[in-house]
């Protein structure tokens, strides 16, 4: 509704620049501005119409320049309002707002583009795995339920997977007091060799306030940005041995989605018991584990970490990630519909919800278009 409300407005604002034209060549009366309109000034009325009818066509379409053209009009207009400012003094309120649009537009734009170029390195810095079909023989070190989980999947005589695409319909909530569930989309990247990730989420805090964030795992170094409007900053964290921890541990978490990585050289495994085992994810200095979890027949049951909530919390909590679905995709059974837990001291709370919308192996290049 509001996206509706601010396409109005740069239309009807858009609309109300063609009749300074219009007056300056006497085609109709526009007895708004009550001074002449010279004609040369008449083609600036022109060309601000123009810029703001394109930039109305960008918003619509969502096309990553709209805010260049918003620049660009907003610019033009307010000179001419400047220059009849006893007339047309109030349309510095419309321009303010399309201004403010343009700027979380250029910011949303720069977020993206950023996010694409990490991609892009990501996967110029990975190596693809040797192709060979994986046979049993690949497992035979691992721990029993883990042979079994890794069979019962269907990896067996298929390539291992180098890279992985991956889209999510996700809900969550913000803090625990949280009542209602906020809808999102996100869009995650992996390759395995090394182990790296990079994900990105957008979702609504309201109508008018959207939220933006990129979590991400590089060199054994977990990333954390959240944005409010793509502009504002609300959480960076970086540089952390708390946040590389949990970044590892995410992915170790995650590899259900991909299960060949299992039998990555970066992953260590203990038997806990016919039913679980321990996993320990080491890159350079960093190290995160976890355990993973699996009914008699060897399906993913649920993956639990003691893992740092937060890179200023003192002491790591439980963290539970549970598999609610699974489904065959790309022949291989995977968790399509997740929902993670942290257990606090007040009871569980179960922040996020996932459903995997399309998953991709090895795919040629980042992004995918």
């Amino acid at each position: 509704m509001m996206r509706i409300v601010l396409i109005l407005l740069i239309g009807i604002h858009g609309v109300i620049h063609l009749f300074g034209f219009l007056k300056a060549f006497s085609i109709v009366e526009f007895n708004a501005i009550s001074s002449p309109i010279p004609k040369t000034t008449g083609i600036i009325w022109l060309l601000s119409f123009l810029l703001f009818i394109i930039t109305l066509i960008l918003s619509i379409s969502n096309a990553g320049y709209f805010w260049l053209s918003g620049f660009l009009a907003v610019l033009i207009s307010q000179g001419l309002i400047f220059s009849h400012w006893s007339d047309a003094k109030f349309g510095t309120i419309p321009n303010l707002i399309i201004l403010l649009m343009a700027i979380v537009s250029y910011a949303t734009f720069s977020f993206k583009n950023k996010i694409s170029e990490e991609r892009v390195k990501m996967l110029k810095n990975a190596t693809i795995i040797n192709q060979k079909a994986i046979t049993q023989n690949d497992l035979i070190n691992l721990p029993p339920v883990v042979q079994k989980w890794l069979t019962s999947s269907g990896i067996l005589d298929k390539e291992p997977v180098s890279n992985v695409y991956l889209t999510q319909d996700i809900q969550l909530k913000m803090t625990p007091e949280q009542k209602d569930w906020n809808p999102g989309a996100a869009e995650q990247y992996f390759t395995v060799q090394p182990p790296a990730f990079n994900w990105s989420i957008h979702t609504q805090m309201n109508p008018i306030l959207g939220v933006v964030g990129r979590d991400k795992l590089e060199n054994g170094q977990g990333e954390m940005t959240i944005k409010l409007m793509s502009l504002i900053s609300v959480a960076n964290a970086k540089q952390n041995e708390k946040v590389n921890e949990a970044t590892l541990q995410r992915y170790l978490a995650e590899i259900i989605w991909f299960p060949s990585a299992a039998l990555s050289s970066n992953i260590t495994w203990e038997p806990i018991d016919d039913q679980a085992a321990k996993a320990t994810m080491r890159i350079g200095k960093t190290t995160g584990s976890g355990t993973f979890h699996f009914d008699q027949n060897g399906q993913f049951l649920k993956f639990t970490a003691m893992r740092y909530k937060d890179a200023k919390d003192p002491k790591p909590t439980l963290w539970t990630a549970s598999a609610l679905k699974t489904a065959e995709r790309n022949g291989v059974k995977i968790p399509v519909e997740l929902k993670a837990d942290w257990k606090l001291a007040s009871g569980q709370w179960t922040w996020l919800k996932i459903s995997i919308k399309d998953i991709r192996y090895n795919v040629e290049k980042m992004p995918v278009k």
